[in-house]
């Protein structure tokens, strides 16, 4: 039906020899895909007898075996086999007695960087077969595709549904014409076949229908963070409109740098019952980021930061006195660890990821060593710019599991002392609420976490240690005595739960002389278990002057800074002086609010 003559050329072309992205056949980029010997023993393509002549041409330009080019005998829609049939003729024909992997060649894919190495070997780590879906962009119906119905913890497919009425699911997987099969499961074709006289009937989606909803067998999914288009039944048109938007996509990716922000975070309550199944108050302030950058590159490099990972030192008293402040621990190491345990993730959830390189740089004017929360807001933004880069979605990873996961990163490949609050502010952002019960901690893995109303906060104020090398071992032998059951720890974290509950009260009713009282209870609280010696003499001189103020304190995190609220401008001002002539930095905080700002923190 062109009327326009730009597609004269194509006429008579089978599908799967259209031009794709790039302008490289679309069977050409397959064939590039699953030509690796140490995956594949042999490669078959089944064709019709119509269109055979064109495919053994093709074989014999790129280097495919002629006699592994399958003619089915068709010339015609009315005597076609259909899909399951063609596979089942290769099988018996060649007298295949293996696990198979069955891919549509005329199936345009979004992404040239597959990496089909990643999908065999989950589908080694699986007792079941395994479908390849992907999630239906905007515009793209349900109704048209085979929609998988996949439970997230193990990644078995539930429920095959070919081309569902809307209504009938809210699942937005789509199935493409992508599995990996066993060898014992490939009889069950010939069964299917039996059952189906008619060649339109023959099709993949019924086939998996009838395996997974009637036979009741073992098939999982993986998901690719891709879009896939089959052109064998549409026409020029939709054709021109895929081949144009995935185009478009792959120009726009390489072109710009991903670059993402995660900011600092302050405890206003609870800290630190997060690590003792306690609740918490914390809140994201703008006055301190991190900010890490990803530029799509051929290799993959982490970049060292000038300041924060330095290997140049001016002399070895420079050294000495670097290490003295800031210890040996950069932040390169929290972007390596992020990317092992990124892809580590991703292969156990079935997510198929590209072979796309990258390089990562980061920046941060968080303080360091003062519990402002500076090495998980680096992995947190990593995290953000590997989701962005990957098209790794929140249903991929949602937010409660996207906290578990940069926890994780700190506590299992870095050994770092942590909880969950400071993760769980910087994925959420804001002022947030935090219950890290045991039940719902041992019932679904993570806490109940609410977003707070920010507007017409109070004036909060930070300030931390210029030096903390004395700001205390905060943590001390706290962890030992909760376990071991002891009354007073247990019974002071159960309080640190009750103060949040009370503060969680007293901001939505805008109570803020309440406030402040609670932020003094909560330290006097910590002081009372975790005594003077641990909490450190830089820590209890800021508290003692921020009270000779009349302002409420606290520490925000771990130790080395503290929070308060001021109720009296004027003293405010006046205590600003002071601490900044005890050799202190302060400020007033400025709260990260991201519903006033841009989505995610992308920048």
């Amino acid at each position: 039906n062109d009327d326009t003559g730009l597609y004269s050329h194509l006429t008579g072309v089978p599908k799967a020899l259209l031009p794709g992205i790039g302008g490289k056949k679309i069977l050409d980029f397959w064939w590039e895909t699953v030509n690796v010997r140490q995956l594949f023993t042999e490669v078959y393509l089944v064709t019709n007898a119509d269109k055979y002549k064109h495919y053994e041409r093709w074989a014999t330009a790129n280097d495919f075996p002629v006699e592994n080019v399958v003619n089915d005998g068709s010339t015609t829609l009315k005597d076609q086999l259909g899909a399951v049939a063609d596979l089942e003729l290769v099988i018996r024909s060649r007298k295949l007695e293996d696990e198979v992997v069955v891919i549509a060649g005329d199936m345009l894919c979004s992404d040239q960087n597959f990496d089909i190495a990643q999908v065999i070997r989950f589908f080694r780590s699986k007792p079941g077969e395994l479908i390849i879906y992907y999630e239906l962009e905007e515009g793209e119906r349900s109704s048209s595709r085979g929609i998988v119905e996949v439970c997230p913890e193990t990644h078995r497919i539930t429920r095959f549904l070919e081309k569902p009425e809307e209504e009938r699911t809210t699942s937005r997987l789509a199935s493409v014409v992508f599995y990996c099969v066993r060898r014992e499961t490939l009889s069950y074709m010939s069964d299917f076949l039996s059952l189906q006289p008619q060649a339109s009937e023959r099709t993949f989606g019924l086939f998996w229908e009838w395996l997974i909803n009637e036979k009741q067998l073992d098939v999982f999914g993986m998901k690719l963070p891709t879009g896939f288009q089959l052109i064998g039944q549409v026409g020029l048109s939709d054709y021109t409109k895929w081949l144009t938007h995935y185009s478009t996509k792959k120009q726009d990716n390489p072109a710009d740098p991903i670059t993402c922000r995660s900011y600092a975070r302050v405890g206003l309550m609870g800290n630190p019952s997060d690590g003792f199944n306690g609740k918490t108050i914390a809140m994201t302030i703008s006055n301190f980021w991190a900010e890490v950058t990803l530029v799509e590159s051929q290799t993959l490099v982490l970049v060292p930061h000038p300041l924060n990972d330095p290997t140049e030192f001016g002399s070895l008293q420079d050294l000495f006195c670097i290490s003295r402040r800031e210890g040996y621990l950069g932040g390169l190491r929290l972007l390596q660890a992020t990317c092992k345990k990124f892809y580590q993730f991703c292969s156990k959830r079935g997510i198929a990821l590209t072979k796309q390189n990258f390089t990562l740089k980061y920046d941060t004017n968080i303080p360091r060593q003062v519990g402002l929360a500076g090495s998980s807001a680096i992995v947190s933004a990593t995290l953000k710019c590997l989701m962005k880069f990957y098209n790794i979605t929140d249903n991929d990873l949602p937010k409660p599991i996207r906290a578990n996961f940069i926890l994780s990163v700190e506590t299992d490949e870095l050994f770092i002392t942590a909880g969950l609050q400071d993760r769980v502010v910087q994925v959420y952002e804001g002022l947030v609420y935090m219950d890290f019960s045991k039940k719902l901690m041992d019932e679904q893995g993570y806490g109940n976490y609410a977003s707070m109303d920010m507007s017409n906060l109070p004036p909060f104020w930070l300030a931390y240690l210029s030096d903390p090398s004395d700001s205390g071992r905060i943590h001390s032998n706290i962890r030992q005595r909760w376990l071991s059951g002891e009354s007073v720890v247990v019974e002071a974290m159960r309080s640190f739960a009750e103060l949040t509950d009370q503060a969680r009260a007293a901001i939505k009713e805008r109570d803020w002389s309440r406030l402040a009282q609670l932020m003094d209870q909560n330290f006097e609280l910590r002081r009372s278990i975790y005594t003077n010696d641990c909490l450190g003499p830089g820590n209890l001189r800021m508290v003692q002057l921020a009270r000779q103020f009349g302002s409420a304190v606290k520490l925000p995190g771990s130790g080395g800074a503290v929070v308060g609220l001021c109720l009296d401008q004027a003293r405010l001002v006046e205590m600003r002086q002071a601490f900044q002539e005890a050799g202190c930095v302060f400020c007033v905080i400025a709260p990260y609010n991201p519903s006033a700002s841009s989505v995610g923190g992308l920048h």
